[in-house]
């Protein structure tokens, strides 16, 4: 996230336009891991596994650069009203509650409390994901010895009877317990994500005239900061640290993995579309900048798809294939 934001600097160093350096540090998890399931065997799960990582924490840390450095004024009350569902949140997860519709109730209090305060509120919406209980109260063995002993007594229960009705009773809360709730929200609230708040979003916020704004786009230091950021600042910065981290050994190098591919990888995170659109908003006020902020996002996660999308295509084998390879030349007598 550093190198993004210094490329950005580096090219639009007036006051106005320096506002922007956060645009190019996030990476649109939606996009970037679509663009690796696309591309299929030529991409390594621990690849895989990595990207979604990197992403993941990539964007609770842009939250909090929203949070720090685009927050104006502070309403001190209702940061600490705020603050103080986060714990009574918390609380219910340490008291073993496990209803989602209590962490939905806390939750909005949070948000409303967080959003009065001046603090952006999304970080709410990060801090409660926190507090869920992503633990199951019931372990599988036991549901499934539970469960069985259940179906057994229903096989033999009379049709519509109350012994009927009471074991299907026990038999929905004992796999309420063997789902935790963080999954349980995460599965309900998928299709309102994928179908209606995303869409929403981008039809809200993504919507520029390129014909206006496309020639002046072309040369304005915040489509250069922009592209730049994003296509050559995000793959360098990420390939560059992961490099130094296996060669000091502060982690390991990525099982069957080579450098080109996480190069690769490196350049789908470039794409940058919800998070840096979100951030340009906040950067700049409605105008010819911000309409130029977005063309040149569009412009940079295509560019990175793109480029991402060749490396990784490019020089790499199907990983079962190369499995395969590995397999037969270990068998080969000496």
């Amino acid at each position: 996230m550093v190198a993004p934001a210094l490329v950005y600097l580096a090219i639009a160093t007036s006051a106005g336009l320096s506002r922007g350096w956060a645009i190019p540090i996030s990476t649109d998890i939606a996009f970037t891991l679509g663009t690796l399931a696309f591309l299929g065997r030529r991409v390594p799960i621990s690849l895989k596994v990595f990207v979604t990582a990197l992403a993941i924490v990539d964007d609770i840390f842009a939250v909090i650069v929203i949070a720090v450095f685009y927050t104006s004024g502070l309403n001190y009350l209702g940061l600490i009203l705020g603050l103080v569902c986060i714990f009574v949140a918390l609380l219910a997860n340490h008291l073993g509650i496990r209803n989602p519709a209590v962490y939905a109730f806390i939750g909005f209090f949070a948000w409303f409390c967080v959003l009065s305060s001046g603090v952006h509120a999304t970080i709410a919406g990060v801090l409660m994901a926190f507090t869920i209980p992503a633990r199951t109260f019931l372990d599988k063995s036991k549901f499934l010895d539970q469960s069985q002993a259940l179906l057994d007594k229903l096989h033999h229960a009379d049709a519509n009877s109350f012994e009927e009705h009471s074991i299907l009773h026990t038999l929905e809360q004992k796999i309420g317990m063997v789902e935790s709730p963080l999954h349980r929200i995460e599965h309900s609230l998928q299709p309102w994500i994928g179908f209606l708040v995303m869409p929403l979003f981008a039809l809200a916020n993504a919507g520029v005239s390129v014909t206006n704004f496309g020639g002046e786009a072309i040369k304005h230091p915040v489509s250069f900061g922009v592209v730049a950021g994003l296509a050559i600042g995000k793959p360098l910065g990420i390939w560059v640290f992961s490099f130094l981290a296996v060669k000091s050994r502060l982690a390991p190098a990525l099982p069957q993995v080579s450098w080109r591919q996480v190069l690769g990888a490196a350049s789908l995170c470039g794409i940058g579309f919800t998070m840096s659109i979100f951030v340009a908003g906040l950067a700049f006020d409605s105008g010819s900048v911000l309409e130029i902020a977005k063309i040149a996002i569009l412009a940079a996660s295509l560019l990175s798809a793109i480029l991402g999308c060749l490396i990784l295509s490019t020089g790499a084998r199907p990983v079962e294939e190369m499995q395969g390879s590995q397999s037969s030349v270990n068998q080969r007598p000496a």
